[in-house]
């Protein structure tokens, strides 16, 4: 599950996009270019170092992934016991929405500089709120922008 959320957000992100992939007819498999697996397998790393919440505590989903083949593992031999596969689940979390995208594109230079937002910032979010790809942004920045 978490390669399938790693996979959602390269493609949200732009870190992979359809170019990235050419058609090999002689086995009828898509590939990917090189640097568009470097790029991936960056992403797949941080996703891995990222931290879940599991049994108090918050660890790295290497961490996770262990323990629950241990309590698999245990559930298989022991017949006994519970075995909850889905907690913790990895969450795709989206940077932008539709609502931050209509705040950011009637925000006036001069509010922006009211709040805090420098000048080249606000013109890289208005270019990215009209973009339709998925955008990111520092969390001072939205906390700013949240701002009334």
């Amino acid at each position: 599950m978490i390669a399938d959320v790693a996979v959602m957000d390269a493609f949200e992100s732009g870190v992979l996009d359809l170019p990235d992939f050419y058609f090999t007819g002689d086995d009828c498999r898509y590939r990917f270019e090189p640097e568009a697996k470097e790029r991936f397998l960056d992403l797949f790393r941080e996703r891995f170092n990222t931290g879940a919440r599991y049994g108090g505590r918050v660890l790295k989903w290497d961490t996770v992934i262990e323990r629950k083949a241990m309590e698999l593992g245990r559930y298989l031999v022991r017949g006994s016991g519970r075995l909850d596969l889905c907690e913790p689940s990895p969450r795709l979390s989206s940077y932008d929405s539709s609502e931050l995208r209509k705040r950011i594109l009637t925000l006036s230079e001069s509010q922006a500089r009211k709040h805090g937002i420098a000048r080249s910032t606000y013109y890289h979010l208005r270019r990215s709120a009209r973009s339709e790809r998925s955008f990111t942004m520092h969390q001072r920045t939205r906390m700013k922008l949240e701002r009334k």
